[in-house]
């Protein structure tokens, strides 16, 4: 299968990834529905064995459930794939979820991810989405320090739009953005100068972001 390098980092990832919104299951404020936790590690596991070398998740996909089933999936496999997954979406006792992106937040967040998903590095750490926006700066800085390149080496961010990347960008490389994209992402995109630029509006933007992989979510529309 064809690979790419992610951004500016040594990454060479497939064309297609496998991503995990789905597999969260019901019961939570942005659910697909309800899925079979058993159908859903076959379908990773496949996919793997296809050739794909990469799983993207969230912390909030099913309020851990997610992280805790690609964990699962990856059971016995003796090489794993890369693992991107995003922090900034936490949630209470009753489940109701809140955008947080104060540095204290994202480094138990980190902790909790990496033991939910049972390994000792997240390949890619991703801003889930910019809010509040007021703390964009705080969250990437967080992001950029050395530290992180023991449990999350590479940094990228998830729905933003242009000018908050350039925001993020003077502190630090972004690796990769994660934008909507399908047609109706894109009409919506040409009707509203803020949603997140797709695929090709990323390129349009070089050469600024000429280090920036657009890795686009929610394909089918």
């Amino acid at each position: 299968m064809e690979k790419h390098k992610l951004g500016t980092s040594d990454l060479e990832i497939t064309s297609i990834g496998i991503g995990t919104w789905a597999i969260g299951g019901g019961g939570w404020e942005f659910a697909w529905g309800a899925q079979d936790d058993n159908d859903s590690i076959a379908a990773i596991r496949e996919g793997l064995d296809l050739g794909i070398n990469w799983i993207d998740t969230a912390a909030v996909y099913g309020l851990g459930h997610a992280e805790e089933i690609v964990a699962r999936a990856l059971e016995g496999r003796r090489e794993r794939p890369y693992i991107f997954t995003k922090c900034g979406m936490i949630w209470d006792r009753r489940g109701k979820v809140s955008n947080f992106l104060k540095a204290g937040s994202i480094r138990a967040e980190c902790e909790q991810s990496l033991r939910r998903l049972r390994v000792e590095t997240i390949d890619l750490y991703q801003i889930h989405w910019p809010r509040p926006d007021e703390d964009i700066e705080e969250a990437w800085i967080e992001l950029a320090k050395p530290r992180y390149g023991g449990p999350c080496p590479v940094p990228g961010v998830s729905n933003f739009d242009v000018s908050q990347m350039r925001r993020a960008l003077d502190i630090a490389p972004i690796a990769s953005l994660q934008p909507p994209y399908s047609l109706p992402a894109q009409r919506q995109h040409d009707a509203r100068a803020r949603r997140p630029p797709s695929a090709g509006r990323l390129a349009q933007a070089q050469p600024q972001f000429s280090g920036t992989s657009a890795l686009p979510q929610s394909p089918p529309g």
